[in-house]
């Protein structure tokens, strides 16, 4: 909706429907789950892609959690893999106690680079995608893809049978995963409380 693709979710219009991953929407459970599981934190930076135009409002969002939980934002850009040294060299300088990163295919493809910054400046991180995880990050909490994928394929099908993508209503998810890393959170000194471990999909350890 934000983007402008559709009219609206329920009747989108024209000639695109699909799947609405919840990229932006999730960013409060995200930072309500860092806190969690490092209870003590009260300032958390946010890395963001200032050339996305959903920023913005993503970022006023997780604005919006962060008072509730009684936290400090501290909002830094990175608009290419040039800028991270610099944004993560401000978050020890202001004394961040955790991170969030917001979602971007800048940022997702450069993962691995990302994950060894959060390491190397003894930040805890959460991350939309699992695959931050694998790379070594500390947890993410995001819309299961695979279940996305099983479910687009019956819009595929209904398509080919005729029906127009216009009358489709957009879908929500209906299964979100939250994978945490326990070899990282022991390399952080971290102890994931159990009401944490309790609800992941996964535990790599």
């Amino acid at each position: 909706m934000a983007t402008g693709l559709v009219a609206s979710l329920a009747r989108p219009g024209g000639n695109l429907t699909g799947m609405n991953i919840l990229t932006s929407e999730l960013n409060a459970k995200r930072l309500e789950l860092l806190k969690e599981a490092v209870p003590k934190v009260s300032r958390v930076a946010v890395l963001a892609n200032p050339a996305s135009p959903l920023r913005g409002p993503v970022v006023r969002e997780v604005e919006a959690a962060a008072r509730s939980l009684g936290v400090r934002l501290q909002v830094l850009d990175a608009r290419d893999p040039s800028e991270f040294d610099s944004a993560f060299s401000t978050m020890t300088r202001g004394r961040a106690g955790a991170l969030i990163v917001l979602n971007d295919p800048m940022l997702f493809a450069q993962r691995g680079r990302i994950v060894e910054l959060a390491a190397k400046s003894r930040l805890p991180a959460a991350y939309e995608w699992r695959e931050f995880v694998e790379a070594g990050g500390l947890m993410s909490y995001g819309t299961n893809i695979a279940d996305m994928y099983r479910r687009l394929a019956t819009y595929v099908d209904k398509i080919l049978r005729g029906a127009k993508p216009a009358d489709l209503p957009v879908e929500q998810p209906t299964k979100f995963e939250l994978v945490v890393n326990l070899r990282t959170a022991k390399a952080l000194g971290l102890t994931i409380p159990q009401s944490v471990l309790i609800r992941a999909d996964q535990i790599i350890r």
